[in-house]
């Protein structure tokens, strides 16, 4: 990890938790030599990220979370971490869409809030198992030329059916099935987790079979993850890093590990920078 104190906040909880998760734990001591920061700013650290529920305070330091491989939260509840960085994600992500296209968005909260920045593309087809995006695209029709301008019938939404998740995605047969018989341009996918070894996971298993018909359907697999997800690894990988054209992520993720998935994935964009908005990305 870096020594640099200048590091912004996000930035160092980001190097914090990927070392919790690699090393199984830290010590505060510890952590606060290698940051070179004070014990009371990795203190405040650990408990930013403990109300997150990424990792657990332990005497002396931290550990992961138990169970994370298998605790499935809520949309509700994910929907409050990292607003800032979904929202760059999703605003840059926005901009790989093109007029006419036939699209697919997986469940999640970063898609979802995708679904808000794809409502004046024209003749737009979305394939989607989430009710949260499905949503989003019925309510601008129903609008019928609301404060948005939106008129009805903007974008065309198939949802796929399925047993619904606590995160509001649909899965299981029907809903392979439905995406079985479908080709789309491109897939925007959110995820639990994503690392190197387990490449793209989930905590639920019918959650992963569906993800894996999304992946095989796509032309193009664009991943759309802010940086507390790298590291993480859920109890059922559906895809491998190769399958996977983009990751789009936000400014917290540190550059050493940046390089890491550069040596892994064609393309990587870090939503919000200047360098993404020069397009030297």
């Amino acid at each position: 990890m870096s020594d640099n104190h200048n590091l912004l906040a996000e930035q160092r909880r980001a190097l914090i938790l990927e070392e919790v998760r690699r090393r199984g734990g830290v010590r505060v001591n510890e952590l606060t030599r290698r940051l070179n920061v004070s014990d009371m700013t990795v203190r405040r650290d650990l408990d930013a990220l403990a109300r997150q529920g990424v990792l657990e305070k332990v005497h002396g330091g931290a550990v992961p979370v138990s169970g994370a491989s298998t605790h499935e939260p809520g949309f509700e509840a994910k929907s409050a971490l990292e607003l800032g960085a979904k929202k760059d994600i999703a605003r840059t992500a926005a901009s790989m869409v093109a007029p006419g296209g036939a699209i697919a968005l997986s469940g999640g909260t970063t898609t979802y809030a995708l679904a808000q920045h794809l409502l004046d593309v024209p003749e737009l087809t979305v394939v989607t198992n989430s009710l949260r995006v499905a949503d989003v695209f019925h309510a601008a029709q129903r609008a019928d030329g609301g404060p948005r301008g939106v008129p009805a019938g903007a974008a065309t939404v198939v949802l796929t059916g399925g047993v619904r998740t606590p995160s509001d995605s649909l899965v299981g047969p029907v809903a392979d099935a439905a995406i079985r018989s479908l080709h789309f341009d491109v897939l925007f996918l959110g995820v639990h987790g994503i690392s190197t070894r387990a490449g793209l996971s989930t905590p639920n298993l019918a959650e992963a079979e569906t993800n894996r018909r999304l992946v095989r359907s796509a032309r193009r697999v664009v991943v759309v993850a802010d940086h507390t997800k790298w590291g993480t690894v859920g109890l059922s990988s559906f895809a491998s890093l190769a399958e996977v054209d983009t990751l789009v992520t936000d400014g917290g993720m540190p550059e050493a590990v940046r390089a890491e998935i550069r040596e892994q994935l064609p393309e990587l964009v870090v939503a919000g920078t200047d360098r993404e908005a020069r397009g030297e990305l």
